[in-house]
């Protein structure tokens, strides 16, 4: 008979029990001590991607533009504090919520239909999928519709319980940005320079306002305006001027492919087409490391779609509540 030393045979005990335990458990293991996780709502709420998928669909059948909306909408939660669903509180009496922040306000778009995907998801599955997953589900699945890549998104995250209006003026990045300012904005949440140019090849899909450029169309040249070639210019100065409402015409941020997830941005931002000025940036004289990759992205549409997935995972997983912080709102506007 095989003699066994009781170290060997304690570990064999352990091995023995840890295969008896269900998956279940791993899954809120990992929901409880700071991992996300694809698989995170496998057992509690299998269902949950294809209920954000349906209500993303309708939302961007009924409004193709509320694909771009809410993929924005992700974008400015997580440069605040993280992927937390704080970008969605209403003010209270002890904070004022960040949709009145100068980058949100009269500008993001989507709530409603986080609401309404929200409520699906508390029938289905009551108190157990976070705002702040939703976002990141949809912002995926605004990709995948307007034909972009797909990519597993990681869940888990809960949702904070307070909003940051002053953090959500510091950190968003301006329309109006030169590189150097983009790349530390992107820096300081934790995003590279490649990230922050992958990124925004989301403005492959989506509109902006003219008052968000409005300083590029005082000119009377291209010269005036560094970058911007000068018959786009003369067509934006056009547009913007047709209605007077404030600068609240709508320009379309790629205007060759504005409903398709592409690389069409970074070709167009090439011929000195970049509606931002913080897009034409990308390109400038001191900007030639963002130049070389903008002129990659352009080439090789393969190449930025890899990047991009890359990107907007890591972008994600910045600073996620997990474990016991935070809580799974039951409305994704107000704290339970």
């Amino acid at each position: 008979m095989v003699q066994y030393p009781f170290c060997a045979l304690l570990m064999l005990s352990l091995l023995i029990f840890l295969a008896t335990i269900p998956n279940a458990f791993f899954t809120q293991a990992c929901l409880t001590t700071g991992y996300l996780r694809a698989d995170a709502y496998q057992t509690r709420c299998p269902g949950v991607e294809a209920i954000v998928f349906a209500g993303v669909e309708q939302a961007v059948a009924d409004d193709p533009r509320m694909a771009a909306s809410l993929l924005r909408l992700h974008f400015h939660d997580c440069f605040v504090n993280g992927c937390d669903a704080s970008v969605l509180l209403d003010d209270t009496l002890t904070f004022e919520g960040e949709k009145t922040a100068a980058p949100n306000l009269n500008s993001l778009r989507g709530f409603e239909v986080i609401d309404a995907i929200k409520s699906e998801l508390e029938f289905a599955c009551p108190e157990t999928v976070s705002c702040a997953d939703i976002l990141a589900i949809a912002a995926r699945d605004s990709v995948v519709l307007s034909g972009g890549p797909t990519w597993q998104v990681l869940m888990g995250r809960r949702d904070s319980l307070f909003a940051n209006k002053g953090l959500a003026n510091k950190n968003i990045p301006a329309p109006n940005s030169d590189v150097a300012t983009l790349v530390s904005k992107f820096q300081n949440v934790g995003l590279s320079q490649k990230d922050m140019v992958a990124l925004s090849g989301g403005h492959t899909i989506g509109k902006a306002r003219c008052s968000t450029f409005s300083t590029r169309l005082k000119g009377s040249s291209s010269s005036d305006s560094p970058g911007l070639d000068k018959d786009f210019l003369a067509s934006l100065q056009q547009l913007c001027s047709e209605f007077d409402n404030n600068n609240m015409t709508l320009a379309e941020l790629d205007f060759v492919t504005p409903a398709t997830f592409d690389n069409q941005y970074y070709t167009n931002l090439l011929s000195g087409e970049g509606l931002l000025a913080s897009d034409q940036a990308l390109v400038a004289e001191d900007g030639i490391a963002t130049r070389n990759l903008v002129e990659t992205y352009a080439e090789d549409p393969q190449a930025f779609f890899e990047d991009f997935k890359t990107s907007m995972v890591k972008m994600g997983s910045l600073k996620p509540l997990t474990g016991k912080s935070g809580q799974i709102r039951h409305n994704c506007r107000i704290m339970n």
